[in-house]
């Protein structure tokens, strides 16, 4: 299997989940494209493009791994910029993307939808069977999963399942009559999902995994009837960028890593 070039790994993706299923605030595709679309792929997958991600992928070219492309899911650029300047964490960013030559790709709101996306992801980890889209976009693909786990089992062995697949630091949950309570309908969102709730409720969900949830949305949930799970931005996103990694393998990508030096941003003082 001949290497991909960069140009025809962007148009396989994006022939699977277009950009153009973005929402109008997201910014998907190419941040930065200084000049590779020829080069073969060597790919380092990450959550976020920050400067920590790009500096490994700096070093791992000093190594001889040339990566040449970040390929993100969140986007380096949401807000139109006034200028790209140095000490600016965008501006350094776009500085170093150009002068190293390795590319700034996103792909947000288009691979929340997909199979394989962070929502089906999140179902499979969690063997949901049939899951079906939340809210359904296009045919069988749209935002979030809901399916039923494949054996009932209390809410505490379902969270203790969840703290353990997503290596989350701490596990945020609705207060709950009894841990002990059997539930076996699971609806499962990626990043920040608790807008969805009414549609979750319409799902006859008992769970709702989801993150960036805010007081306010805990108290909605209570009141609709839906246990909500927040399991943090950093750990229900996560194993879709493995997955991806996976995917870029079997297109014959020859160098393709998941990072390292991706971030939580947060951390829980005991």
């Amino acid at each position: 299997m001949a290497v991909p070039t960069i140009a025809t790994l962007i148009d396989q993706f994006e022939a699977w989940a277009p950009p153009t299923w973005q929402e109008a605030w997201d910014n998907c595709g190419w941040q930065v494209e200084p000049g590779i679309l020829m080069e073969p792929a060597r790919v380092l997958v990450c959550l976020t493009p920050t400067l920590a991600v790009m500096e490994e992928a700096i070093a791992l070219r000093q190594t001889g791994d040339a990566v040449n492309l970040i390929f993100a899911h969140h986007p380096l650029i949401f807000s139109p910029l006034k200028s790209v300047a140095q000490g600016h964490p965008v501006g350094d960013m776009v500085r170093l993307s150009i002068s190293h030559g390795i590319g700034i790709y996103s792909a947000h709101t288009n691979f929340d939808q997909v199979n394989d996306g962070t929502a089906d992801v999140l179902a499979q980890l969690l063997d949901l069977q049939d899951p079906a889209p939340i809210t359904a976009t296009q045919a069988g693909v749209g935002y979030g999963r809901v399916g039923n786990l494949a054996v009932a089992c209390t809410l505490e062995v379902l969270l203790d399942r969840i703290q353990t697949l997503l290596s989350s630091p701490r596990l945020i949950y609705s207060p709950a009559v009894n841990l002990q309570q059997r539930v076996q309908r699971v609806a499962v969102l990626g990043g920040s999902g608790a807008s969805f709730l009414g549609d979750v409720e319409k799902t006859a969900a008992q769970v709702y995994l989801t993150s960036d949830c805010k007081f306010h949305q805990f108290q909605e949930a209570r009141d609709r009837g839906v246990i909500l799970v927040d399991a943090g931005h950093y750990a229900t996103e996560r194993p879709a960028c493995d997955r991806l990694v996976t995917r870029f393998q079997s297109q014959g990508v020859s160098s393709v890593k998941l990072s390292y030096q991706d971030e939580d941003f947060r951390q829980f003082f005991q």
